[in-house]
């Protein structure tokens, strides 16, 4: 909190600056609305259509939550599995990271063909763009664990499943968290993306709509509303973290 209060003017204050040039561009230029609104309009037209932009906000929250938790208990159990079974480690991680080379918004129309329209595609798309990050942060956490420590706790007679739980996974815990952050930002977009396979409500069936209809201004408030979200979910895992990670906090504050 004390960085926040100390630094944290200085980011807001590089995007008031960028606002603001932009602002003065648009009326400078005169810029037709349909191609680029200045930020002034996007404001104003996020608040008179706030009420209509909220069951869309609600569906997009849902979604990308309920993604974001399946995600990333596949992704932990995935590197729990691989961590303590290395010949499946050794078969299955070079084909995780082959999988992250397929687009996601090229997968997304398979989903449908085999899934439907229904609730299942479009969590399969937020589940697989947060498990990957989650499971590289966890693996690398296992591994970094200091072979001195490990040492330690084999020569008193630790079993495997001790190891893990008193030393392995605590110590892997800032770094799950540095995954969970990444994947907590990859949610919303997800869920955007997700949204696009046909759903009902959703950010990403307002921005569709809007561009389709040439309110470019409608655009940018669904593309400001991911971005806060993103930011949202963001703080949130960061707040978590501080609170189950107090050791790493100390360590920090000396």
């Amino acid at each position: 909190m004390g960085w926040v209060a100390k630094k944290g003017w200085r980011p807001a204050a590089v995007l008031l600056l960028l606002l603001c040039i932009w602002e003065l561009a648009v009326k400078m230029l005169d810029i037709p609305e349909w191609l680029l609104p200045a930020p002034s309009s996007i404001f104003a037209e996020g608040m008179e259509g706030f009420e209509g932009i909220l069951p869309h906000l609600q569906s997009t929250v849902g979604l990308a939550a309920g993604g974001f938790v399946i995600g990333c208990a596949v992704g932990l159990l995935t590197a729990v599995i691989l961590h303590l079974l290395p010949g499946v480690q050794e078969s299955v991680y070079p084909l995780l990271i082959l999988s992250q080379n397929v687009p996601i918004i090229v997968l997304a129309p398979l989903l449908v063909i085999w899934f439907g329209f229904g609730l299942l595609p479009k969590i399969i798309v937020i589940t697989l763009v947060c498990f990957f990050p989650v499971t590289v942060a966890a693996m690398d956490g296992f591994r970094n664990v200091p072979h001195d420590m490990k040492h330690y706790m084999l020569m008193a007679g630790a079993s495997k499943i001790q190891l893990f739980s008193k030393l392995e996974w605590p110590y892997a815990l800032s770094s799950v968290f540095s995954g969970l952050k990444i994947s907590a930002t990859y949610s919303v977009m997800g869920a955007v993306i997700s949204e696009w396979l046909g759903a009902k409500s959703g950010i990403g069936v307002y921005m569709t709509l809007s561009s389709s209809s040439f309110r470019t201004d409608r655009v940018f408030v669904a593309i400001f509303i991911i971005m806060m979200l993103s930011l949202l979910f963001f703080a949130v895992i960061t707040f978590a973290e501080a609170k189950l990670v107090k050791w790493r906090r100390k360590k920090v504050n000396r």
